[in-house]
């Protein structure tokens, strides 16, 4: 169980035990047949209505009730000097009544619509020296799944300032770096003492700011969905390496970027009849042909390489082919470096 159902439940109880202790002190109610009985449903009712109402402003943060208000409050002043024009001075009294109610629903409505679609900035106009938001902390939340912080590519570009944001790591990925670095199998455990040696990098860097969440679903069974539902609970984006966990959360309207499709979109872009310097490093499928790799790593099938195995030749570009795993280069050796 929860937290917060352990605060509803003990609500209800406050609820239903406040219901019975009001059916024996009322009078109209102290003789009653089963008055305290009427009295704990009453209460039961009360308790489980505002119990349901909380649970459908799930989502509903504390800036946009904030904004409600204030639009409420706007709406009603402006039905309030409506009201007290004269406009309707001379209509009957049985209508007078209808007539203000409606500008009061009326402009109460709009007032929290224009209110929700606005933005901070628009508060900043209409109340000059008040802000919703401390200006010195920033906006964009990063939070950072278990392959990123294993890669360590995330602390490279924080600190050359390409990313910039207040990092949120939740406590129940730590605890799936730990079982990784716990892991039976060297290889884990190694990427699980990297995970956390990133971590401390992280930390030491006096630029930004870790917070570790606590915010868990126990509902949900995979930490996969724990942190896409995280990520749209507080609006913020989800840093992964997993291909599969970026579409899920795209198709959840949930901010996502895959720092390997980043490293895809950043390799340099080769064309066709452009020379490059490749070393040669096995032999290819095809007869004749040789492979090597460019600094960024993407892979390039050179003809007439097969004899080069371990040097480093000339080759020229004839054509690029996008592939899933990213873009492969066919280039040929130039004839003075074939002979």
């Amino acid at each position: 169980m929860t937290p917060l159902w352990s605060i509803r439940l003990l609500f209800l109880g406050l609820c239903i035990g406040g219901g019975y202790a009001v059916s024996q002190v009322r009078p109209e109610y102290v003789n009653a047949p089963h008055a305290g009985f009427i009295g704990m449903v009453i209460g039961f009712g009360f308790g489980g209505l505002l119990i349901a109402v909380d649970e459908m402003l799930k989502g509903f943060s504390l800036r946009a009730f904030s904004a409600t208000t204030f639009g409420l409050f706007l709406g009603w002043l402006v039905a309030l000097l409506i009201e007290h024009s004269g406009l309707f001075a001379h209509a009957e009294e049985n209508v007078q009544w209808l007539i203000h109610l409606c500008l009061f629903l009326s402009f109460g409505y709009i007032g929290m619509v224009l209110a929700m679609r606005s933005n901070k900035e628009d508060f900043s106009l209409i109340i000059p020296y008040v802000r919703f938001s401390p200006q010195n902390k920033p906006d964009n939340l990063l939070l950072l799944d278990t392959s990123v912080i294993i890669d360590g590519r995330i602390a490279d570009l924080i600190e050359a300032k390409f990313i910039e944001g207040l990092i949120v790591v939740p406590r129940f990925v730590l605890l799936e770096l730990q079982q990784i670095a716990d892991s039976a199998d060297e290889v884990k455990r190694a990427r699980g003492r990297r995970g956390f040696e990133m971590l401390n990098r992280l930390q030491r860097n006096t630029k930004i700011e870790v917070r570790i969440h606590d915010g868990d679903f126990p509902e949900e069974k995979g930490v996969d969905a724990k942190l896409v539902r995280l990520a749209r609970n507080l609006n913020a984006k989800l840093f992964t390496n997993d291909f599969n966990l970026a579409k899920v959360a795209g198709l959840q309207s949930v901010i996502c970027v895959n720092l390997n499709e980043i490293g895809h979109l950043m390799k340099s872009a080769l064309i066709a009849g452009e020379v490059v310097q490749i070393k040669i490093v096995r032999e290819g499928r095809d007869k004749g042909q040789g492979i090597g790799y460019l600094p960024d790593g993407t892979m390039v099938v050179v003809n007439n390489g097969q004899s080069q195995v371990s040097q480093t030749v000339s080759a020229t570009v004839l054509s690029t082919v996008q592939t899933g795993a990213g873009v492969l280069v066919f280039a040929e050796i130039k004839p003075e470096n074939g002979k």
